[in-house]
């Protein structure tokens, strides 16, 4: 369980929540070394012996560039398109199987888009996360400036495990990063690394008030002060939304 301080929290965005940490000096270097293996056994074990996969450098590459664009919206064209620059042809249908193992092997997880009015869920384009950030930042190192993309994964994770079925919300052309659906009620969540001036106050909060039902609507950010209310949406700092139920 997560503890609520500042050193507990940066522990857990650089090495991931795995239970078996617990018995680690946390270092840099013991703790990646462990990760590592892991890595290696779910993408070697897990992946390429169970379906028999012959392109290794290519999941390899597809790891490095889901671990770059976590939280993105994308699709197996898009990725395709991009490893076509990158001189490797590799087929849309090629890459959907490769995802859907590593989903099988609970390496990362999809969430689907759809419209928060009418509830249609888009065929195509989808974002993906990581089920561990410490296994995420095996492939490309924790780095500082990833910070958004880390705390979106987090919020992620966290309303999973509570329970809620999640979509990443569309409504006109502008984005609710997650909108969940438990037992009947709905939840609506923006994350933003911090609240720092007008521009980005109005880009979070001004998505949420576009949503016309009385719902509940939340903005996590890594903001201090934090606790209060805009028009109805709470402003929650992430240690406090990862520490207690939602």
């Amino acid at each position: 369980k997560l503890q609520n301080s500042p050193e507990a929290f940066l522990t857990y965005i650089k090495y991931g929540g795995l239970r078996y940490l617990i018995n680690l000096e946390l270092e840099d270097d013991i703790v990646y070394d462990y990760l590592k293996n892991i890595y290696n056994t779910i993408l070697f074990k897990d992946v390429v012996k169970r379906h028999r996969i012959r392109n290794i450098a290519f999941l390899e590459r597809l790891t490095i560039y889901l671990a770059d664009n976590t939280g993105a919206v994308v699709s197996a064209k898009k990725i395709s398109d991009f490893l076509k620059s990158q001189k490797t042809n590799i087929s849309p249908n090629v890459v959907l199987n490769y995802l859907s193992h590593l989903e099988s092997a609970f390496f990362i997880l999809k969430v689907r888009r759809s419209e928060i009015a009418g509830k249609k869920i888009f065929e195509i384009g989808e974002k993906y996360y990581f089920e561990d950030l410490g296994l995420r930042h095996t492939i490309i190192g924790y780095r500082q400036a990833d910070i958004g993309k880390i705390l979106e994964n987090l919020v992620f994770l966290h309303l999973k495990r509570s329970g809620y079925s999640i979509t990443v919300g569309r409504i006109g052309e502008k984005e609710i990063d997650f909108a969940c659906e438990k037992e009947g009620e709905r939840l609506y969540v923006q994350v933003a690394y911090m609240i720092t001036d007008q521009r980005v106050h109005d880009r979070e909060f001004g998505n949420l008030l576009r949503i016309k039902d009385n719902f509940t609507k939340i903005v996590v950010s890594m903001d201090e002060m934090t606790g209060g209310k805009f028009k109805g949406i709470k402003h929650v700092n992430i240690k406090d939304f990862l520490v207690f139920a939602v």
